[in-house]
């Protein structure tokens, strides 16, 4: 090789760079749609944004009995991944104001951009100079894009790997000036940072919708269009979107700040037991966590003045039918109040789906199944769908009033409380679910009681 003259050298390291690129291999184009239909998602799995598009692919796959394949993938890389084929669809929330020469499907949610800072200007114009961070290629960033061509002098950082959740966690602890989050994000960032708060709307609210290539199959295209208008029609996504954000802003400052140091202090002492619950019946620990600290903020001997005892809140009769022998064992109580709730899950129908059942369960829980059956009976005699719990508990608070509940087999009933105990508990599940499971550490249950000086009064095994 040393006699070889430079540009001969030069040359042949050339030809072996283009046969090395040549032979490394690359994503193919994707299969045609009717035989596996790509769909390009978000890297930031987990989030109830990424649940809820979750819900909608399988929806739609279920419905065009089409196989999906899901793409995740970085947002600067959705529009190149439709434009050269590789995906077929971007279902990561993109903004239709975008434009972009892309097709949209209809929008399935309009949210506002909200300015969120730690010293929160009044208008837009005290953003500039401001230290602002957005995820790259989001449709905050998109919002950002709009506001700069009235206010040139407007600048922000782009980040790859980083989630709006993060963003705003990184405001609240004072690492970051500003940030952009759509209302549903922030009302979800609030449980976790109370004193947060919106300093104005960024311009008009953004209408999220499926992206398409320019030129992509019109029968596709068709498909996915007939498929948003059905679930439009048919009530599925105002049920969709309830379920994922209808309990969202439900908690207090004080409330949140409370919740968040018993994950930290007294919950890592009692996640054994809801694990061991959970395992029993099949219900989510997180779900029963949950519970447990609307019924009683995770008390084991907590007492209310009907005498309604225990971690569950269990009255004699629930605790007699569930053979508890002691109700202020935290043992007995989570495994009998997780047994209870299964109960009430098993006497609702099989049609409907296991989450929905689950938060009509719960509400049974709270007011027994025969008023929560009265209640599935007065939805479907109002129209509404009495196997969701998005609609069952827009009357179930008419069980209180003489017009309704004389109607009814089992006659009067709290319907209003059941209501704010399944949502309320809904948005804990929701909380302990996304937090980090490194938050919550997994710790011996017994000890902590011990150090209850009311518990020395009971002999707990």
């Amino acid at each position: 090789m040393a006699n070889i003259p430079r540009p001969y050298l030069i040359l042949l390291a050339t030809l072996n760079a283009i046969l090395l690129a040549a032979c490394t291999p690359t994503e193919p184009p994707a299969k045609p749609w009717r035989e596996e239909l790509t769909i390009v998602v978000a890297q930031d799995q987990g989030s109830v944004e990424a649940e809820f598009r979750q819900q909608l692919i399988s929806l739609f796959a279920k419905q065009s009995r089409l196989q999906v394949r899901l793409l995740p993938l970085p947002s600067d890389k959705v529009i190149p991944a439709l434009m050269t084929g590789r995906a077929h669809i971007a279902a990561t929330g993109m903004r239709i104001n975008l434009g972009g020469g892309l097709r949209f499907a209809p929008s399935y949610q309009s949210v506002s951009e909200e300015v969120v800072c730690t010293n929160p200007p009044p208008h837009i114009d005290g953003l500039v100079g401001r230290k602002i961070a957005v995820v790259d290629g989001s449709a905050q960033e998109d919002a950002l894009r709009e506001a700069q061509q009235k206010i040139p002098a407007l600048h922000w950082e782009s980040r790859r790997q980083q989630t709006v959740a993060e963003l705003l966690s990184e405001v609240a602890n004072g690492k970051l000036e500003c940030t952009v989050a759509n209302e549903e994000q922030l009302a979800m960032a609030r449980n976790f940072h109370p004193q947060m708060d919106a300093a104005f709307d960024l311009g008009p609210p953004s209408k999220l919708a499926w992206a398409l290539a320019p030129n992509g199959d019109e029968a596709l295209f068709d498909e996915v269009q007939k498929f948003f208008k059905l679930i439009k029609q048919d009530g599925t996504l105002r049920h969709l979107l309830d379920r994922y954000y209808g309990h969202n802003e439900r908690l207090g400052a004080v409330d949140s700040v409370a919740f968040l140091t018993g994950t930290r202090t007294v919950l890592p002492h009692f996640r054994q037991l809801f694990e061991e619950a959970s395992m029993l019946t099949g219900i989510e620990w997180q779900v029963l966590a949950a519970l447990a600290y609307h019924e009683s903020h995770w008390n084991p001997l907590a007492t209310s003045p009907t005498n309604v005892r225990g971690m569950m809140m269990l009255t004699e009769e629930t605790a007699d039918r569930m053979k508890v022998s002691n109700r202020l064992d935290p043992r007995q109580s989570i495994l009998a109040g997780a047994r209870y709730l299964q109960l009430m899950k098993e006497q609702l129908p099989l049609r409907i789906p296991d989450e929905e059942r689950t938060w009509l369960a719960m509400a049974a829980y709270n007011q027994g199944m025969g008023h929560l059956e009265d209640a599935r009976v007065l939805a479907a005699r109002n129209g509404l769908n009495p196997d969701s719990w998005a609609d069952v508990k827009k009357v179930m608070p008419l069980l209180t009033q003489p017009e309704y509940f004389e109607q009814t087999k089992h006659g009067y009933a709290r319907g209003g409380e059941a209501v704010v105990l399944t949502e309320t508990v809904h948005l804990y599940y929701d909380m302990l679910k996304h937090m980090n499971v490194n938050e919550i550490p997994n710790l011996p249950a017994t000890p902590f009681h011990l150090r209850l000086p009311e518990a020395k009064k009971f002999i707990l095994p």
